[in-house]
């Protein structure tokens, strides 16, 4: 017997590693039982289009020029009609721009945007609104994965709040239990010795997730923390400054930096305190991540952070930028293994109960429906919620 499945379409900047593409990822494998799933990337492939066709799922790109690239929504609408699209999760706004554009060439699939978080600074815009208002329609949903983007998306984009489903990242816990065997062999890998305190960042090297406070915090615990180590897991536009960073200021025997790495899992293993300096997040999938390996969390307290840490019990916050305050933590964590350990536990029991993966796919399951059943093309500014 042959079962149906609607053909869904992950809708992405690019496959490069980011909390937008794991998400993306993730729901297919998670899914594909039920949905076919292709993926359309608006800029590039990235680093995971391959693993994903090894896995069996079709990826294209457009190959999206600077600017307004009217090219885009034609090629997109020509995709969909050609593949049979019903239905396109678009993540973020200008892959849920141009998704809402090629419907005006191609009407049939109804569109799910997925907000992951928010530029910096953020404000309201005026054309945004006008178009969300002419465009998205009854039969559309969107998705917010924090509370705090959700009220970005209500005052900033004009969105009403009984139109915003929220959805909390979730990942697979299990893939991330504690193994003393495998914490050793990093360890040693990365020449940190057991009794060195070791401090990971998970996260792109990018301006919004401010690595300059991140070192300069580091650098002051490390005069009153000695063993100190800092390590960065990730790639982006700003690995240039921050190499000149450590250089000019010395910092080589504390800093060191990974690149984009397939092993993540791996490496927070090894490490005794998870670390994020960004001033704007969503829900950073890397925080979860850190809770879910047992590791206490030093963040800023920026977007929806603040839902996932519980400050005291799984972790510890600061305000963005204030390199004083994380330093502090720094310390205070680095001089009480028995404060991570209990806070690591806390930790992952709160991961497994509030963000596991299962529950999130099921959650996207039911909106995926919910957009498939319906046939009302009304418009959001007549609809009611």
């Amino acid at each position: 017997m042959i079962s149906f499945r609607p053909v869904v379409c992950q809708l992405v900047h690019s496959l490069n590693v980011g909390g937008a593409e794991i998400l993306a990822s993730n729901l297919a494998r998670r899914l594909e039982s039920r949905y076919r799933f292709i993926f359309i990337c608006l800029d590039e492939l990235g680093s995971g289009a391959e693993r994903l066709r090894d896995a069996g799922f079709e990826v294209e790109t457009i190959g999206r020029k600077a600017g307004l690239d009217w090219r885009c929504p034609l090629r997109l609408a020509a995709i969909w009609r050609e593949r049979g699209v019903e239905l396109v999760q678009a993540h973020q706004y200008t892959p849920f721009f141009y998704a809402m554009m090629a419907r005006l060439r191609h009407r049939r699939p109804a569109v799910i945007f997925t907000e992951h978080g928010r530029h910096f600074p953020d404000f309201p815009r005026r054309k945004r609104k006008i178009a969300n208002r002419l465009l998205i329609e009854k039969r559309d949903r969107v998705v917010a994965v924090g509370r705090t983007v959700k009220d970005a998306l209500t005052e900033n984009e004009g969105i009403p709040s009984c139109r915003i489903d929220v959805i909390v990242n979730g990942i697979d816990t299990e893939k991330y239990a504690f193994s003393q065997s495998i914490r050793s062999s990093v360890r040693a890998e990365l020449n940190v010795s057991g009794d060195q305190y070791l401090v990971m960042m998970v996260a792109r090297l990018d301006p919004v997730k401010d690595h300059l406070t991140a070192m300069r915090a580091c650098a002051r615990a490390a005069t009153v923390t000695p063993g100190l180590r800092l390590v960065l897991v990730g790639d982006g536009p700003q690995r240039g400054s921050i190499e000149k960073y450590i250089l000019d200021n010395r910092l080589g025997d504390i800093v060191r930096i990974l690149g984009t790495r397939p092993d993540v899992q791996r490496l927070l293993t090894a490490a005794d305190t998870l670390l994020l300096t960004s001033v704007s997040e969503g829900i950073p999938l890397t925080i979860i991540e850190g809770m879910a390996t047992g590791l206490p969390v030093i963040s800023t307290n920026v977007g929806s952070v603040a839902d996932v840490v519980m400050e005291g019990v799984t972790g510890l916050l600061a305000k963005p930028g204030d390199d004083e305050s994380l330093a502090k933590h720094l310390t205070t964590l680095g001089r009480s293994p028995s404060l991570r350990s209990t806070m690591g536990v806390r930790g992952r029991e709160r991961a497994i109960s509030e963000f596991s993966e299962t529950k999130m796919a099921e959650s996207y399951a039911a909106v995926f429906e919910a957009a498939l059943r319906s046939d009302s093309v009304r418009l959001l500014r007549s609809a009611k919620c």
